[in-house]
């Protein structure tokens, strides 16, 4: 993607985060010559490859696994951080125009399907234990029984993506003064959206590193 360098993000350990926090990615690849997009939950695995490995599944009757193979092209998975409108009346500096200040993490690679029936269970319950941790009342696999949960197993396709390139972008506005940095923080506060919330605190966080 595009990324301007004020506004490029390269600290691994930035990516990995923002990668696990917003894990509903956008998963991108060609299929018959097409572009295909699916949109699904995919957890990170550090701990292999030089900048991690995606592992998610998908539902077997989605044609787009047909499309995962270590020897064709790369796919694409999209994770998007928080984002939010910019309006140029919250900067002090004039002659300013609106922007959208976001993060975002690119991750490309060539995903392989997962063929042992012990790594998808293993990953099921991964992600299951991921996003139901927190909840007060938390669900397990447990509650429908070994059959069950084996049975529609059978009707997904698990996959594995070692990142081949890991790009990040963080538009915060380091490219403007810190004044105007935080009166656009302020102005996204004054308003209370979650989103916008979560940006003016990445820019402040990002004003405050500059020592101004």
């Amino acid at each position: 993607m595009y990324i301007p360098a004020a506004f490029r993000e390269t600290r691994p350990e930035v990516l990995h985060a923002l990668i696990r926090e917003h894990s509903f990615a956008t998963l991108i690849s060609q299929l018959d010559g097409q572009l295909f997009a699916t949109h699904l939950p995919i957890l990170l695995d550090a701990s292999r490859g030089p900048h991690g490995t995606l592992v998610g599944h998908m539902a077997r009757a989605n044609p787009h696994w047909h499309a995962f193979s270590a020897e064709g092209p790369e796919s694409l998975a999209i994770f998007q951080g928080p984002h939010a409108y910019i309006s140029p009346s919250w900067y002090v500096s004039e002659l300013v125009v609106p922007t959208w200040n976001y993060s975002a993490v690119h991750a490309y690679g060539k995903p392989t399907v997962m063929e042992d029936p012990v790594q998808v269970r293993a990953l099921l319950e991964e992600t299951v234990g991921t996003f139901e941790s927190g909840l007060p009342d938390q669900w397990s696999t447990a509650s429908v029984g070994d059959d069950y949960v084996t049975k529609l197993a059978r009707g997904i396709v698990a996959f594995e993506m070692t990142i081949i390139r890991l790009e990040g972008k963080r538009k915060l506005g380091q490219n403007r003064p810190v004044a105007d940095m935080r009166g656009a923080a302020a102005g996204l506060q004054a308003i209370g959206d979650v989103l916008g919330q979560a940006v003016a605190e990445e820019m402040l966080e990002v004003a405050r590193a500059t020592g101004e």
